[in-house]
C-alpha cells in the first residue's frame, strides 16, 4: 500500500549535487533543509514525490486528516501525521566489524592498570580471544547475534550498515562469517571481507599472507558473498607491500578496496588507499595533510571513527573540521567492534559536536549522505538522502527541530524509522 508522509517539520533532504559532499556545501542549511510543512508520498519503497503537505493531502486523500505516526488507511493510503517533526534520512553506517563472539570487557581494567595489548593477549585476551570465541560460533549463532545488533542500530536510526568479516581468520571461518552477514535483515546490507585483519594465533604473518592469496580470497571470490575487501593497513599488523598485494588481488577479482589506515601512527596507510583507488581510508587519524590531499584527489574518503578513541580513553580525534576548511570529502561510521560496542550513530555525531567541534548538520551529512557514497544500497537506489526516485529510508524526530538528531547521547533521538517505506516506533 502507497504511504502518505504529511505535517512534516523540518525536512534535512540534504539533496544536493551528486558525490559526497565537502567544505561549506555540508553547512549550507539554506540548500540542504527545507522548511517545515512538506510532505512524502511512497509507493514500493521508493520515494516518489515530495511537495507541500497540504496540497498533496488535498490530492491524495481528500483533505482527510490521519491520527499521527501510528498510520490509518485513508483511500487505500497509509496516512501518517508527523505532527511538525523534523525528519532526516536514514543513517548509513559504514563501517562496523558487526559479527563476532566472546566478551573482553575484562581488557579496560587491565588498560586501566597499564598493561599493553601483548601482555593483555597473553593473558588471554585481546583479537585472539575473539577470534577464538568467533570460531566455534554455529552459523545460525552468528546470524542471531547479528540480527539482535541490527536491531539496536535500526532503533538508532540507521537503515543501511557495512559489515565486515575479520574475526575468523580462516577460510572456513571467513565464509562462515559473510554468509551470515549475507542472511542478515532489517537494514540494508554491504558485506566486506577483512581476512587481512590480524595473523592468525596458529600461523605467522607471512604465511598467512601466502595463504589469503593461494586460498582465502579466490574462495571468497568463488562464493560472491563479499563486495569490498578490507586490510588492517598498520606497523605491527600488514605492510604496505602486503596491504598492496592483497588489494591488487582482490581489484582483479572485482572487489572494491577499503582499508583501516594510520591509527596509531602515520604509516603511509593513506596514501597508499588513494594510490588504489579505494573507496574509503578509515581511522586515518594520524594521516599528514598531504596523504589526505592525494586522498582527496583519488575520490577516497577518509572515514573517521571518534568511538573508537572515545571508547578507549584517548584524547586525540581525527580533523574532520581541517577536511571541511580544506574541502577534503569525509564521513564518519561507529567502527563497532568487541572493545568500542557502539551502535548508535547519533551517540557519533555528538562526538562530532561535542567532542571535536563539527556543525551538527556537516555531522549529520558525515553518517548518512557521504558515509552512503561508499556503502550500496542493496536495492540500487539512492540513500543517506530524501530524494524522489531514491529509497524511503528515514528517520522521524520526537523533536520540530531536525538539530536534536545528535543531542540525546544514550537514548535515540527518533520517534519513529522508515526502512523501504516501513514505519517502525520508537
Amino acid at each position: 500500500m502507497p504511504t502518505l508522509l504529511l505535517e512534516l517539520g523540518p525536512l534535512a533532504h540534504l539533496a544536493l549535487g551528486e558525490g559526497p559532499l565537502t567544505g561549506q556545501q555540508m553547512l549550507d542549511d539554506e540548500s540542504l533543509v527545507e522548511a517545515e510543512g512538506q510532505g512524502i508520498f511512497i509507493d514500493e519503497g521508493v520515494i516518489q514525490r515530495i511537495s507541500e503537505s497540504d496540497e498533496m493531502r488535498a490530492e491524495y486523500i481528500g483533505g482527510k486528516r490521519g491520527f499521527g505516526l501510528v498510520g490509518e488507511e485513508i483511500e487505500g493510503i497509509t496516512v501518517i501525521e508527523a505532527g511538525g517533526r523534523a525528519v532526516v534520512p536514514g543513517l548509513v553506517d559504514s563501517h562496523t566489524h558487526l559479527l563476532w563472539g566472546g566478551d573482553r570487557s575484562r581488557e579496560m581494567r587491565w588498560r586501566l592498570q597499564g598493561e599493553s595489548y601483548q601482555s593483555i593477549a597473553k593473558r588471554g585476551g585481546g583479537i585472539v580471544h575473539t577470534v577464538q570465541q568467533t570460531r566455534s560460533m554455529r552459523l545460525e549463532d552468528l546470524i542471531t547475534t547479528g540480527l539482535a545488533r541490527v536491531e539496536i542500530a535500526l532503533s538508532n536510526g540507521t537503515t543501511a550498515m557495512e559489515v565486515k568479516s575479520g574475526y575468523g581468520l580462516s577460510t572456513d571461518s571467513e565464509l562462515r562469517l559473510l554468509e551470515a552477514a549475507s542472511q542478515l535483515q532489517g537494514v540494508s546490507i554491504d558485506s566486506t571481507w577483512l581476512g587481512a585483519h590480524a595473523p592468525p594465533p596458529e600461523m605467522e604473518r607471512g604465511a598467512y599472507v601466502e595463504q589469503i592469496l593461494a586460498e582465502q580470497l579466490p574462495a571468497v571470490l568463488e562464493s560472491g558473498l563479499a563486495q569490498s575487501a578490507d586490510v588492517f593497513c598498520e606497523p605491527g599488523w600488514f605492510t604496505l607491500e602486503e596491504t598492496e598485494d592483497i588489494c591488487k588481488a582482490a581489484m582483479d577479482g572485482g572487489l572494491d578496496i577499503r582499508l583501516h589506515v594510520d591509527e596509531f601512527v602515520d604509516g603511509g596507510g593513506l596514501s597508499l588507499a588513494a594510490e588504489l583507488g579505494a573507496l574509503s581510508g578509515d581511522h586515518a587519524h594520524w594521516s599528514d595533510s598531504q596523504a589526505r590531499a592525494e586522498a582527496s584527489a583519488a575520490g577516497t574518503l577518509q572515514c573517521f571513527l571518534p568511538g573508537t578513541p572515545f571508547s578507549m580513553g584517548e584524547t586525540h580525534f581525527p580533523p574532520a573540521n581541517e577536511c571541511i576548511e580544506s574541502e577534503f570529502p569525509w564521513c564518519a561510521a561507529s567502527d563497532f567492534n568487541p572493545n568500542c560496542q557502539i551502535l548508535s550513530l547519533p551517540f557519533i555525531g555528538n562526538l562530532l559536536s561535542q567532542r571535536m567541534g563539527v556543525d551538527p548538520l556537516a555531522s549529520l551529512v558525515a553518517v548518512s549522505r557521504n558515509s552512503a557514497c561508499v556503502t550500496r544500497h542493496e536495492k540500487g537506489l539512492k540513500h543517506g538522502m530524501l530524494v524522489e526516485g531514491g529509497a524511503a529510508d528515514l528517520n522521524i524526530l520526537d523533536s520540530p527541530f531536525w538539530e536534536s538528531w545528535c543531542q540525546r547521547p544514550g537514548i535515540s533521538p527518533f520517534a519513529a524509522t522508515m526502512k523501504d517505506g516501513d514505519l517502525m516506533l520508537h
